[in-house]
Order: structure tokens, then C-alpha cells, then sequence
């Protein structure tokens, strides 16, 4: 028996194989090691027993090596993983995200994930793993230079926020507001507003209405969580319909062969989920009312505990603002001067200074780039503002950067690990398979394809953690389909998929909006994306039906007042399901 193992196995290894094969060899002998029979198991006392099993340990270590070594020798083609564009390559955002949820730790979770995606990859080769999950993962990711910019833009972010709380103009205008806003609605309108009013990009949303209204939340007893949730609320959906934001230009660079720009704009009437989201906050918050585990963490707000969970991240941060003498223009000035350096910075990166119309530059713009240059000179501005009033000494500045830095270190540790996940599955062909499941069910369902665009759109962008990658992998698709056949469902479908990709990412713990609204609002991760999980549901059944209205109607005229009306509807039926929470003021 063992004889013929061993030369079974052994002509697995010589020969020419596949990962599969040598997988499949690899774990037969481990099989037959584990599953001895009882009376191998009863004489494994005898030295001669000892020396065969030793010497089968050895001979299968150097399978491992042989394995590795062919997988080397053969470097000139590229490697395909076996489970390559199949429902596998799901796996790892799937089990990343079920722990997350579960669990209710992120950091861990996201690892398991990426671990699992490296296994699946390598076919449970040791070596083999851990060299894709460094380096084709974590160095990989933090190597490239858009996501480094991002990072840059973080810290720099950080920063100023830190330089704001510190030389006081974050309390004072809280206190500004506070004159103004007399209740727990006006004070959610506001960041609403706000959050509204700075389009550009989503994480300079996040980041920036978090640190502004912050202090005015807390002071008329806002939960975190509910503050994530309309900071969330107000980034990538407002975004998705700004025609001069980061999102633009990149859905205009996936519309190939085609006026990216102009089917951006005629999409905006289709863009349901993000519409219907904002109808959706701005009711809720006029009519008091929330469900789910968010009118738990509403509820213990006005009661005084703005957080629920033990978990206080930044919990004694409000310690600074006690000794301040800084004014309004403090914080007023660095973030106009934030929101326009920014704007020149993703102009100038798009050459709209070497001739470019400032659409073009807008849309052919580098986010990351464009972000960092003006962040860097927002930061600046700021410094100097702050010498040249006396606020801060110029060594407390300095000071400021590095506990901006500090600020910033978990959502920085997430967005990696979440960049890692996102690399793990790319390498294992989730984009392919997913791609080659719409285009294979497009022709039948033309009317519902709409929906269907939708629904994908928010499962892959679930899975992913990525909203740019699901117009990277829908759109060209949807473009294909319909381009000589239906320009007007083209549009719909478009429309669709940008609204599911958004849909997708509010869902999903391990997106970077998510990850950086929970930042903007310092607050817990997990309670974020648990108490904005129903509402972003909730969204997304109503949206989905106003797809497929839209799919036969092909009209936004008809399609968009279905949908308020059937959002409305929700609205009301969950407002007499008793979901208010009560004002207590003072």
C-alpha cells in the first residue's frame, strides 16, 4: 500500500504537472498520513515504522520544494491559479466581510480574507502564499503610486485637523453653530449641507465634514454612528451625481468609444439609489425617525452616550478643545483654502494649464495626485495663517503632523488591508467571472438588464470594497451590449451600474468610503456599517424596482417620481411603525 503511494506520488511530482496536480498530490499523502490504519497507529512504537514515516515526511517536504521550484522554472508563462475566474474567486471578500459582521473586528477579519485569497491562489502552497500576499499584496498595493497618494492626502488631512482642534477653531465653530442651531435636526440638516456643498471627492467629504461638524453633533447629542451615516450619505452618492467631482472623471474614462462626459450627465435622472438615498436621509431626519440598530445608538445619544459599544475611538479627543482661543476664520479659512487647492490641484494634473477646457482637465484628472498637491499647499496655508495670527507657537505646528498621523493610523491599517483583499481577488479572476456572468445573461432580459446591472453592481462592489473597479468591469460591458441597439437602455444601464456600485459600497465594511466616513466621524467601524446597513438596504429594494420600471418605461420622467413616491411610502409606513426617537434638548 505504501509502496504504491509513494511511487504514485513521486510520478506526480517528476512529471510535467499543474498547480492542481501537484496540489492533489501534496494533499494525498498528507491524507494517507492523517488516516493510518489502527494497528499502524498501535505499532507506531517500532523504530522501523519510525524511519518509513520519516522518511515519507522528508519525501513530502521535498514535493513542497519541488512544487515551488517548477512554479519558478516555469516564470516565462504566466501563472493562471486553478480556481482563476470561477466562484472561488469570490471566497475571500465573502468570508473577510461574514467574519467582519460576525465577529465585529475588522482587522483580523480583512487578514483571514486575504490569507484565504493567497491560499486559493498559490493551491495551499506555503511559500508560495505568503510571497503573494506581501509581495504581490500588501508592498504591492502600498507601492502603487495612486494609492500612496491617497495615503499621503490622509495624513496631510490629519493633520489639519489636528492644527484646527489644536489652535481652537473647530471649537469655536461649534460654538458659532450652536448660536445658530437650536436642535438635533438642524444640527444633521447642516452636515447634510455640508456635505452636500464639498463634492469634489468622497474622501475629502468624509474626512472634512466629519472633522466641521463633529463637535456640533456631539454637542446636541448626534450618535456617531448616525454622523457616519450622513457623512456616508452625502460622499460617494453626491459625487455620483456631481458633474464635476473624481467620480465623473472616472466613469468618463471607462466610457470608451463613446462622449463619456455628455452620458454622464444624461445618466444623472437614472441614478436612483443615490436620489433616492438622499430623499431617504433628508425624511428621516425632518420626521425624527430611525430603525434598525441605529435608533439603539440614537436613542442612548440623547440619553448621553454618543457611542453605544465600549468602543470609543478618539474618545478623549474633546480634551483639547477645553484650551482654545482660536476664532471661526480658523477653521473657515484652512477649508476653503483646502476645498480650492484641491480643485486647482486635480485641474493642474489634468493639464488644464497647458491648454486643456476645464471639463477635459476635470475628467482626464488624477484624484490621488490632484488631491496631494492640495492638500500639501492647504496644509501650508494654514501654518502660516496660524504664525502670522499668533494662534499656535510654529513648534506646536509641528507637533500637530505627527498626532495627525497617529489619527489616521486605523483607517490607514483598514485601507491597506482592504486594497490587499481587492488585489487577492483580482488576481483570482473575480472581475472575469462576474463580467462574464452579465454579459452572458444581457441578451435574454434586455428590459430587466437595468435591475439586473443594478443587483450585480451591488454585489460586486460588496465583495470588492471598490466602487471605481465596478465601473471598470460593468461598464465597458453595458456599453458593448447596447451601443448599435439601444442608446437610451445604454444610458439606463450605465446609470445602473454606478447606482449598485454606490449601493455596494455603503454596504460593504471593507470599502474605502465606509472606512473613511467611520474616520470623519471617529467612530467605530463595525457600529457604522451595522446601523447603515438597513438603511442602505431599505434604498436598494426601492431602487431596484424603480429599475426595473425604468427597464420598460426607458424614461426618467416617469421612472425617478415612481421612485420618491415609493420611498415615500416606505417613509411613512416605517413612521408608523413607531421608529421616532424622542428630542430631548438641553
Amino acid at each position: 500500500m505504501w509502496s504504491a503511494i509513494c511511487v504514485a506520488w513521486l510520478t506526480v511530482i517528476l512529471q510535467k504537472h499543474t498547480p492542481q496536480t501537484r496540489l492533489f498530490g501534496d494533499i494525498a499523502v498528507c491524507g494517507v498520513f492523517m488516516c493510518r490504519t489502527k494497528r499502524e497507529k498501535e505499532n507506531d512504537m517500532y523504530p522501523a515504522k519510525k524511519k518509513v514515516f520519516l522518511i515519507l515526511g522528508a519525501l513530502l517536504a521535498m514535493s513542497l520544494a519541488c512544487s515551488i521550484t517548477v512554479l519558478a522554472a516555469e516564470g516565462d508563462t504566466e501563472y493562471v491559479p486553478a480556481v482563476y475566474s470561477t466562484f472561488w474567486a469570490l471566497v475571500p471578500p465573502i468570508v473577510a466581510i461574514g467574519l467582519a459582521l460576525i465577529t465585529k473586528e475588522v482587522y483580523s477579519s480583512l487578514f483571514v480574507g486575504i490569507l484565504m485569497g493567497g491560499l486559493l491562489y498559490s493551491g495551499f502552497q506555503f511559500e508560495s502564499t505568503i510571497t503573494h500576499i506581501f509581495q504581490d499584496g500588501i508592498i504591492g498595493v502600498l507601492s502603487d503610486g495612486y494609492n500612496v497618494g491617497i495615503l499621503v492626502f490622509l495624513v496631510i488631512l490629519g493633520a489639519m485637523v489636528s492644527l484646527m482642534n489644536k489652535a481652537g477653531g473647530s471649537a469655536a465653530f461649534g460654538q458659532f453653530a450652536a448660536q445658530r442651531i437650536h436642535s438635533r435636526v438642524g444640527a444633521q440638516l447642516a452636515t447634510i449641507l455640508l456635505g452636500v456643498l464639498i463634492f469634489i471627492d468622497d474622501y475629502f467629504n468624509c474626512l472634512t465634514v466629519g472633522s466641521v461638524m463633529r463637535p456640533v453633533t456631539d454637542k446636541f447629542k448626534v450618535s456617531r454612528a448616525k454622523l457616519s451615516y450622513l457623512i456616508d450619505a452625502t460622499a460617494a452618492p453626491v459625487c455620483i451625481i456631481a458633474p464635476i467631482s473624481s467620480w465623473a472623471a472616472a466613469v468618463t474614462g471607462f466610457v470608451e468609444g463613446e462622449d463619456g462626459f455628455s452620458i454622464f450627465i444624461r445618466a444623472i435622472p437614472y441614478n436612483f439609489y443615490a436620489i433616492l438615498t438622499i430623499v431617504m436621509m433628508v425624511g428621516m431626519v425632518i420626521l425624527k425617525m430611525e430603525f434598525g440598530s441605529m435608533k439603539t445608538h440614537e436613542s442612548n445619544a440623547v440619553k448621553g452616550d454618543l457611542y453605544t459599544t465600549p468602543g470609543r475611538p478618539y474618545g478623549l479627543a474633546k480634551e483639547e478643545l477645553k484650551e482654545t482661543k482660536g476664532k471661526v476664520m480658523d477653521l473657515l479659512i484652512p477649508i476653503v483654502s483646502l476645498i480650492i487647492c484641491c480643485v486647482i490641484g486635480m485641474l493642474y494634473t489634468g493639464e488644464f494649464f497647458s491648454g486643456a477646457d476645464f471639463v477635459t482637465a476635470f475628467s482626464q484628472s488624477d484624484a490621488s495626485l490632484g488631491l496631494t498637491f492640495g492638500s500639501f499647499f492647504g496644509l501650508v496655508i494654514t501654518i502660516g495663517l496660524y504664525q502670522v495670527r499668533r494662534v499656535l507657537k510654529f513648534s506646536e505646528c509641528m507637533a500637530c503632523i505627527p498626532e495627525g498621523f497617529k489619527a489616521m493610523v486605523p483607517a490607514i491599517l483598514i485601507l491597506t488591508f482592504a486594497w490587499t483583499l481587492k488585489a487577492m481577488t483580482d488576481s483570482l479572476g473575480a472581475d472575469v467571472y462576474v463580467a462574464g456572468l452579465v454579459e452572458s445573461s444581457a441578451k435574454g432580459l434586455l428590459n430587466f438588464l437595468p435591475a439586473i446591472i443594478f443587483i450585480v453592481g451591488c454585489f460586486l462592489a460588496f465583495a470588492t470594497g471598490t466602487s471605481w473597479g465596478t465601473f471598470g468591469i460593468l461598464i465597458p460591458i453595458v456599453v458593448a451590449v447596447f451601443e448599435n441597439s439601444n442608446p437610451q437602455l445604454m444610458i439606463i444601464s450605465i446609470s445602473a451600474c454606478m447606482a449598485g456600485a454606490v449601493c455596494g459600497d455603503h454596504c460593504s465594511p471593507i470599502s474605502d468610503t465606509t472606512i473613511m466616513a467611520s474616520a470623519g466621524a471617529q467612530c467605530e467601524h463595525v457600529n457604522h456599517v451595522m446601523t447603515q446597513l438597513p438603511y442602505a438596504i431599505t434604498a436598494a429594494v426601492v431602487s431596484f424596482i424603480t429599475y426595473i420600471v425604468a427597464g420598460f418605461v426607458q424614461t426618467a420622467w416617469i421612472a425617478l417620481p415612481v421612485g420618491i413616491v415609493l420611498m415615500a411610502g416606505v417613509i411613512f409606513v416605517l413612521k408608523q411603525m413607531g421608529n421616532s426617537v424622542e428630542e430631548k434638548e438641553g
